[in-house]
């Protein structure tokens, strides 16, 4: 079990890794936003259930398991959050970027 749980942190790992490469990559920030978000959310989960599977079932799992619940739960939500701040700002949004027809609530653009 200690090998699946090496090979599967190190996949963990490596999908974080490539979410470094894909911030480097974009230069919008709602294209870094999504990158991290979805990578940084796949690789942590990835991570920790590869050391679930290596320290086996303890009251040390569940600490991992509840940490990873809670990192299901926020890490999307504060994605949004940051991403309809950067929205309603309206600082560095171009035209392009602008959602027609997008009412938030604040008289648009």
């Amino acid at each position: 079990m200690e090998l699946i749980g090496n090979i599967v942190t190190i996949i963990g790992l490596a999908v974080m890794l490539t979410g470094v490469v894909g911030l480097y990559k974009f230069k919008d920030f709602y294209l870094r936003l999504l990158v991290l978000a979805k990578i940084d959310t796949v690789g942590a989960i990835t991570f920790m259930i590869g050391i679930i599977i290596r320290h086996g079932f303890s009251s040390f799992s569940l600490k991992v398991l509840l940490i990873m619940v809670l990192f299901i739960i926020l890490n999307p939500l504060t994605a949004h959050i940051l991403a309809r701040a950067a929205y309603q700002s309206i600082e560095g949004i171009t035209e392009e970027q602008y959602i027609e027809g997008y009412d938030d609530g604040h008289g648009g653009k």
